[in-house]
């Protein structure tokens, strides 16, 4: 807590009071539409018109995304403890330069190896200004009114590929697939940036403090909390790296459930409302009730969509919409949960120690999708990513009991 000298002592400031909320909340939710679209859903778009301008084997192209992922999800625990010390604020600045630092990279990469060594550097960008950190720093402004606040910002996520899937088009037609990264650039340097060192407060350096007898430093998680922490992680780790697989390999999952290749775009193209939609409802009637029981609604959700799908091809408009309501209230509870069960003290610490393997298993899964579509077919694939689906099920199911006891004795 910062000190303002007064007449007659000193008065303590709340760093969360100096910026309007709204404020704060709409200027990192802009932030992620161009973080997200800029880094995560880039080569979607661009992965084929750089492969067809350089020569470069496309499998290398798009690799070079899981290349960041593995990056940002090896920085995501010292990620957690910079903001748990510094705040959010330099952390995300820094992220919007070094997205953007890669991305000149990228535009200017002669070779492979430096397109790579680019992608790197995203990496490290996405491991410190995507989701997790954002909902970091959302944590240590509001603490445990942390919740409206992340809910509202992943409703602005949810419109990075609406919105970055069209202009990253746009500008690879008219300005080349070199043109839209260095526009990109630009806009993280001059609009990114300037949102988060304008809008977001700054905050006190908390220095790290030294566990007391019996009680977990921060980040780190009592013994009794253990189960539900490792519950909670594997959880996330198992539902990230199944809907990643979801994501890449979409379409030809659903033509072999009879599909003509227009009707699974279109159906595909269902996935980002949806997402929406659920974040919304999550918002208007989930607010008064634990987070924990929208992890269950959310697992649940995914669930029925794929097992439906699994077993009810002609009902496909129904699974898909299910699905994507679930994966998009999976994203609030990713943030929401563990500030509830786990509370305020070393949050940031402890969303960077959840990231890691949440984003390793993001990492690996397109190359995993692809070993399951070689062994066992698009059929077996997505049957076994709807046995993932009720396996993430029974994780979350004992959560709900040890999450309400932690309600309680808090």
């Amino acid at each position: 807590m910062s000190q303002v000298a007064a007449a007659g002592g000193t008065a303590p400031v709340d760093p969360a009071a100096s910026r309007p909320r709204l404020v704060v909340v709409s200027a990192i939710g802009v932030a992620q539409i161009l973080a997200w679209g800029s880094s995560y859903y880039l080569p979607a778009v661009l992965a084929g018109p750089i492969a067809a301008d350089t020569g470069w084997p496309l499998g290398w192209v798009v690799g070079a995304l899981s290349i960041g992922l593995l990056v940002s999800g090896l920085v995501s625990p010292r990620v957690g403890h910079l903001i748990e010390r510094h705040g959010g604020r330099p952390v995300l600045a820094t992220s919007a330069a070094l997205l953007a630092l890669g991305l000149l990279g990228l535009a200017l990469a002669p070779s492979l190896p430096v397109f790579v060594a680019a992608w790197v550097v995203i990496g490290f960008g996405m491991g410190a200004g995507l989701y997790d950190p954002a909902f970091s720093a959302l944590g240590r402004l509001y603490g445990e009114e942390a919740r409206p606040a992340i809910t509202q910002v992943t409703l602005f996520g949810g419109f990075a590929s609406t919105v970055c899937w069209p202009l990253t088009a746009y500008l690879a037609t008219h300005l080349g697939w070199r043109g839209a990264c260095l526009t990109y650039a630009a806009l993280l340097v001059a609009v990114v940036l300037p949102l988060y060192l304008l809008a977001l407060p700054r905050e006190a350096e908390r220095p790290p403090k030294p566990a007391a007898a019996g009680v977990a430093a921060p980040g780190h998680v009592r013994p009794d909390q253990r189960t539900a922490f490792l519950l909670l992680a594997a959880g996330f780790t198992l539902a990230y790296g199944a809907m990643t697989i979801i994501g890449v390999h979409l379409l030809m999952l659903l033509q072999a459930q009879g599909l003509a290749l227009a009707a699974a775009v279109g159906l595909g193209a269902l996935i980002g409302p949806a997402q929406v939609g659920g974040r919304v409802l999550e918002m208007l009637f989930g607010k008064k009730a634990h987070p924990v029981w929208s992890l269950v609604a959310s697992s649940v959700l995914v669930a029925v969509g794929l097992g439906l799908l699994v077993a009810a091809p002609g009902l496909a408009p129904a699974c898909i919409v299910l699905y994507g309501m679930g994966s998009g209230i999976r994203s609030i509870v990713r943030g929401t949960v563990p500030l509830a069960m786990f509370g305020r003290e070393g949050y940031a610490i402890l969303m960077g120690r959840l990231g890691l393997p949440t984003l390793l298993a993001t990492a690996a899964a397109p190359m995993v999708g692809t070993w399951l579509l070689e062994w066992v077919g698009p059929s077996g694939t997505l049957a076994v990513l709807f046995g993932a689906a009720l396996l993430h099920v029974a994780l979350v199911v004992p959560l709900v009991p040890m999450a309400l006891r932690s309600r309680r004795s808090a």
